[in-house]
């Protein structure tokens, strides 16, 4: 299952991204962390030390040789060149199983703290003025409309913030959109903002309160949130040590139900291989029509398998 954590600059989505990620693996789980925001702070959360660097390749830094290797022998795409982000996957298209030996998590992924991470990378000097951070998320949206993943296995992604998480299709590649809410009136113009666009297209989101104080904070969420706040994090002593390198103690019994109970939102959601081949279809042809058709000097819309479905491709993967 494919999850996402997003909400306003400095919600706390990243620390709560790393504690559900290291929650999981905690328990055994199959699980794969991505860092898809700006800042790529996730790696630190996970309890990376500041003077330590994350070695794994970021996905970025490849994103050639990552679309050569999930191309294959499919006859729509004959080139790398003419492979963009949001490009579906059909016949003779390599399908990654997560964490498979395969030529994307062979090269980019790093544990930390139990955790296997992938990074999207920072920009460099040459990006600078001339590239926006949604083209290093190429590889990633790349990496989960070519992901065959099942029941009991999980991808966690720290997302961008606040509705800038919309300025690609990558919204629509999840089962289960977190939304992290402060409560204060900025963050619930977030939430708010991100509750509306995500309706749009049907997907799937909760609210997770976060930084909360009392009873006020909480009557607060729950007048502006309504039903689609899941559950709440209390002030939590242990992640302030954690966050000073101060790696002691156990996260407080409140929040780690509230982390057993966003895992129960994300069990309980069943897999909808036909919606997502939908908007997968969706946003290519959007892609296409506004800038990649030109970019590449091809007719992207033939990419598109007819006759290629990602739950007939999930139930041979997982035969």
């Amino acid at each position: 299952m494919r999850v996402a954590f997003v909400g306003k600059g400095g919600s706390g989505k990243t620390t709560l991204c790393a504690l559900f990620s290291r929650h999981l693996a905690r328990s055994a789980a199959p699980v794969v962390a991505i860092d898809g925001d700006i800042n790529q702070h996730l790696a630190h959360a996970l309890g990376l030390g500041e003077e330590e660097t994350f070695a794994a390749p970021p996905l970025s830094a490849r994103t050639g040789e990552i679309k050569d290797y999930l191309r294959g022998s499919n006859p729509r795409i004959p080139s790398r060149d003419a492979m963009v982000k949001t490009t579906p996957p059909g016949r003779g298209s390599r399908l990654l199983r997560l964490l498979g030996d395969d030529g994307v998590h062979g090269h980019h992924v790093q544990e930390v703290s139990g955790v296997p991470l992938m990074v999207t990378g920072t920009f460099d000097g040459g990006d600078l003025g001339v590239a926006c951070y949604h083209s290093k998320l190429a590889a990633v949206e790349l990496y989960l409309n070519h992901l065959v993943d099942g029941p009991g296995e999980y991808v966690v992604v720290d997302m961008t913030a606040g509705a800038d998480a919309f300025a690609s299709g990558l919204f629509t590649r999840f089962d289960m959109t977190f939304l992290v809410v402060e409560p204060t009136r900025k963050s619930v113009s977030v939430y708010r903002q991100y509750r509306d666009h995500a309706a749009e297209f049907d997907i799937p989101v909760a609210a997770v309160g976060n930084k909360v104080t009392g009873e006020d904070d909480l009557l607060f969420l729950k007048e502006h949130v309504g039903d689609d706040l899941l559950a709440h994090c209390e002030h939590s002593s242990y992640v302030r040590a954690q966050e000073q390198g101060r790696g002691q103690g156990e996260l407080e019994a409140h929040n780690t139900r509230t982390l057993d109970l966003l895992r129960a939102a994300v069990d309980a959601r069943p897999k909808d291989w036909t919606a997502f081949r939908r908007h997968a279809v969706e946003f290519h042809l959007r892609n296409a029509a506004a800038w990649a058709d030109e970019a590449t000097g091809q007719d992207l819309a033939t990419q598109i398998d007819p006759d290629f479905q990602h739950d007939t491709a999930a139930s041979t993967a997982f035969a």
